[in-house]
């Protein structure tokens, strides 16, 4: 095959949205598509049903575990499953722990041996962004050893939390050759603690979308955000502060007066369909300021069709009906225009990636628990952040707020009050500033160009290789 128009191997599946959202933006910036691996080609009958048992369990965990008083043990189940060690100089973290022997027993049972088959026939490099796929292509190679696994095309995995669990990383992770792209400071340190030698780990942050970058010069991004920030600024008191200095960065002034429509809300739940009620609760309490023309709302359902009906019901309870997007138009402007109220909902992955990312493109407050959409607070986004739903997501939390580009949500039922507030007095526009000057956003061109340059034949590096910088050693406790 000819060198140039080989293409890696993206693989994730559908263990909440945070790893297929990654793997999308990736896919299509090294122009290719997602396979997942638990479905065909990749994965027969059997392996599915190891893969579909996994998904369930912790769906199912997910959603119960935010049920008042009787979701607390399953709550602790989770954690326990998703937890993650503190970093101590006087602790070994080497030791794989009980997630991680699972995961041996897995392989063993044959857990991720279609991708493994496909590799070996068709021997590219593989990008994942869920862990498990990696260390089962890594198990099987190591188990055939050789000089096979020597000359093997490099294995990739996308880490997709401020931090990462031990099960990410292989039981002898120094043998492992898995090569980790880390969004943070924060993820290296953990990996280093896990035993992974630093030249299998490149600080990257996170594979955000391209369509809401605009390229390495960024300029989708800051087109998007110079009228956010004005509909996020109704009196005029941030760009009064600051916006002399936005227009420097950003490359262009910011109008003054008010915006010529309101602001819009994304409610966002996560793959496991938790946290519905909240929507139910945010709707009745801003049905006036939807009915008055102040502010556009928009609940994103994902591919849950269960969760849209829900969205709709509390819609239409709330006095919105008569406002709500008919699905046809939602769908073909993918964020409705200037509709008050809309639900997205799209059965197919992809399809729902694709709305939902031009949807962001006119949001302007992001409403939604701390899980992979923390690093979209890059792009400019101001995040109103619901509870935490396992420890990742308690780290993810921390981090966005230590840097400015996120507030916890207040009680939802009164967020009229508290939503006021931080409009006039500029709280969402300088987390929206925060996020967009403070959190890493050319993790998509990175690694793009890094995968890009293993494709190249060898002893021939690309531009891209012979550009990137020696990586300096950073201490595991520092932050970032």
């Amino acid at each position: 095959m000819d060198e140039s128009s080989r293409r890696p191997l993206v693989v994730s599946l559908a263990m909440g949205y945070g790893h297929l959202r990654a793997a999308h933006a990736l896919a299509e910036a090294l122009g290719t598509q997602v396979l997942h691996a638990d479905r065909p080609p990749l994965a027969d009958d059997e392996e599915q049903a190891l893969w579909r048992t996994a998904r369930n369990l912790y769906e199912w965990t997910s959603r119960a575990s935010q049920i008042p008083v009787l979701g607390t043990p399953l709550r602790w189940l989770l954690e326990t499953v998703t937890s993650v060690p503190r970093l101590d100089r006087r602790r070994d973290l080497t030791e794989p722990d009980r997630a991680a022997d699972l995961l041996a027993h897995l392989f063993e049972r044959g857990l991720g041996v279609g991708l493994a088959r496909r590799l070996a026939a068709d021997p590219v490099p593989l990008v994942t962004t869920y862990f498990a796929p990696a260390l089962a292509v890594d198990d099987a190679r190591r188990r055939g050893g050789g000089d096979a696994e020597a000359e093997a095309p490099p294995i990739f995995c996308v880490v997709t939390d401020v931090v990462l669990a031990r099960a990410w990383v292989a039981r002898d992770a120094a043998a492992s050759r898995v090569h980790y792209f880390a969004p943070t400071r924060r993820a290296v340190g953990r990996l280093r603690a896990y035993g992974v030698p630093d030249e299998r780990i490149s600080r990257t942050g996170f594979p955000l979308p391209g369509s809401l970058l605009g390229g390495t010069g960024l300029e989708a991004l800051k087109e998007n955000l110079a009228g956010r920030l004005v509909r996020l600024d109704p009196n005029g008191a941030f760009r009064e502060e600051f916006g002399r200095e936005c227009g420097q960065f950003l490359g262009r002034a910011l109008p003054a007066g008010e915006a010529p429509r309101p602001p819009r809300l994304a409610y966002v739940v996560g793959g496991a369909g938790a946290q519905v009620e909240i929507a139910e609760q945010l709707v009745k309490a801003l049905a006036g300021w939807v009915r008055d023309g102040r502010l556009r709302v928009a609940l994103v359902a994902g591919t849950r069709g269960d969760t849209a009906a829900a969205f709709t019901r509390a819609v239409r309870a709330a006095g919105l009906g008569a406002l709500l997007a008919a699905g046809d138009d939602a769908a073909e402007d993918g964020g409705a225009g200037d509709a008050a109220v809309e639900v997205l909902y799209e059965p197919d992955h992809d399809a729902y990636f694709r709305r939902f990312n031009r949807l962001l493109a006119s949001t302007d407050v992001l409403w939604t628990k701390p899980s992979e959409l923390t690093f979209f607070a890059a792009l400019g986004l101001p995040l109103v952040l619901a509870p935490p739903v396992g420890v990742q997501e308690r780290h993810n939390r921390r981090w966005a707020q230590q840097r400015g580009a996120a507030v916890r949500q207040g009680d939802p039922r009164h967020a009229e009050e508290w939503l006021d507030e931080w409009l006039h007095d500029g709280t969402l526009a300088i987390a929206a500033w925060n996020g967009f000057l403070r959190l890493p956003k050319f993790g998509l061109y990175q690694i793009r160009d890094r995968v890009t340059a293993a494709l190249a034949p060898r002893g021939r590096p690309t531009p891209a290789e012979s550009a990137e910088p020696a990586r300096r050693p950073e201490p595991a406790t520092q932050i970032g």
